[in-house]
């Protein structure tokens, strides 16, 4: 198991790995049964996605307000004094309009061949309000010292994106600091292994969907299939 170490200027920012929020931004307790709404959460694939990495959240007893009026961006905080210490203050600036920064001071070491990257946080795909803040992608390597600032896509033109205390505002992901790999098409065999491997699953599907299937408030069917399955290749994997 891999170790990450951290150090932080605000302990407020309290990074942790990344958790459903239900109810809450993941969305509402509705089961999986008939006459229940779609929830993020009930997609095993973007569980997965949105709990693989780091939350980090709002550190400030205040609301932030990104804006953008008249093709500049406007930032609304009660900043009051600097702290001591000589950090940057307000943490917040504008980059070019288009952007804006914060000062994060977070120091995250991950080992050896391997980096740490921004994100949006996972709740920015379910947020209907757009306020959630877009955090711009990208790769630190593990030898650089501190991630200084994080950058953000402004607004756009009318809009405000939200900073709540103890929200989540960012997240970050761990992932090797060189991506090794080429692509290339599958050969005959292995594109009809492939081919094979899917016509199986289709044709078993009754089978491993026996008592998970249900249909939504936009009458779309689900059913546990991938999730059987997700769980089967799971306990295969610890196994050996």
């Amino acid at each position: 198991m891999s170790k990450i170490k951290y150090r932080l200027n605000d302990p407020r920012l309290a990074p942790r790995r990344t958790r459903m929020e239900i109810p809450g931004w993941a969305g509402d307790r509705a089961p999986r049964t008939d006459g229940s709404h779609e929830q993020m959460w009930h997609c095993v694939p973007f569980s997965e996605g949105a709990q693989y990495g780091i939350e980090l959240f709002y550190p400030y007893d205040f609301e932030l307000h990104v804006s953008t009026r008249d093709g500049h961006l406007v930032l609304e905080g009660d900043w009051g004094e600097p702290p001591e210490g000589g950090v940057q203050w307000p943490p917040f600036r504008n980059f070019g309009d288009n952007y804006y920064t914060y000062q994060l001071l977070l120091d995250l070491k991950v080992e050896q061949g391997l980096a740490i990257r921004t994100e949006p946080h996972p709740r920015f795909y379910s947020d209907r309000t757009d306020t959630c803040p877009i955090a711009v992608p990208a790769l630190i390597r593990n030898w650089w010292p501190m991630l200084f600032f994080c950058v953000f896509k402004a607004p756009a033109e009318g809009r405000t994106h939200i900073f709540r205390p103890k929200e989540p505002f960012a997240q970050i992901i761990v992932i090797p600091e060189e991506a090794h790999f080429e692509l290339e098409p599958m050969g005959e065999d292995e594109a009809a292994e492939r081919e094979l491997q899917a016509r199986r699953i289709h044709a078993s599907r009754p089978k491993l969907a026996q008592g998970t299937e249900w249909t939504s408030t936009t009458d779309t069917v689900f059913d546990g299939t991938y999730r059987h399955l997700h769980r089967a290749a799971k306990e295969k994997s610890r196994q050996g």
